[in-house]
């Protein structure tokens, strides 16, 4: 990747559904060259989907929380993912360095299922405790570049 992929790149992180030829104007290349580029970072990798950002309110989804996950003995990754990637409610999973084994983001319509949901992640055995934080509001988030 250079100068000018990282440029299209952060056109496309502010607007996934810009047109080649507002990202070529915004950046000196005619629209098939942005096509070209964004095809090769595609098809290299780079670019891994194009999605909508969704209000999570939207959703119904009003509350959140990160949820720390320690585990009684090792688990790997692939098992730690296949035990929670059933449960609606989570929306991203980590693993982390320190105490916990992983971070997972919860989202949900009230603490109720805020609750529920810690306590199905609580029922797989292999759990030994669960520290949860409660997200009070949103103050910044930026796309990823």
């Amino acid at each position: 990747m250079d100068d000018l992929d990282r440029r299209i790149l952060a056109h496309l992180l502010k607007n996934a559904r810009a047109s080649f030829q507002d990202i070529g104007a915004g950046i000196g290349l005619s629209a098939p060259a942005v096509k070209r580029r964004v095809d090769k970072m595609v098809a290299g990798g780079h670019i891994t989907g194009f999605t909508a950002v969704v209000n999570p309110a939207a959703l119904g989804w009003r509350t959140e929380a990160y949820v720390e996950v320690f585990y009684r003995d090792n688990i790997s990754p692939a098992e730690l993912r296949r035990g929670l990637e059933p449960i609606p409610q989570v929306v991203g999973v980590w693993t982390i360095a320190g105490e916990a084994d992983a971070l997972v983001h919860v989202m949900a319509t009230d603490m109720a299922e805020i609750e529920a949901t810690v306590e199905r992640i609580r029922e797989n055995a292999r759990v030994g405790r669960t520290r949860s934080n409660i997200v009070m509001s949103r103050l910044l988030e930026r796309p990823r570049t």
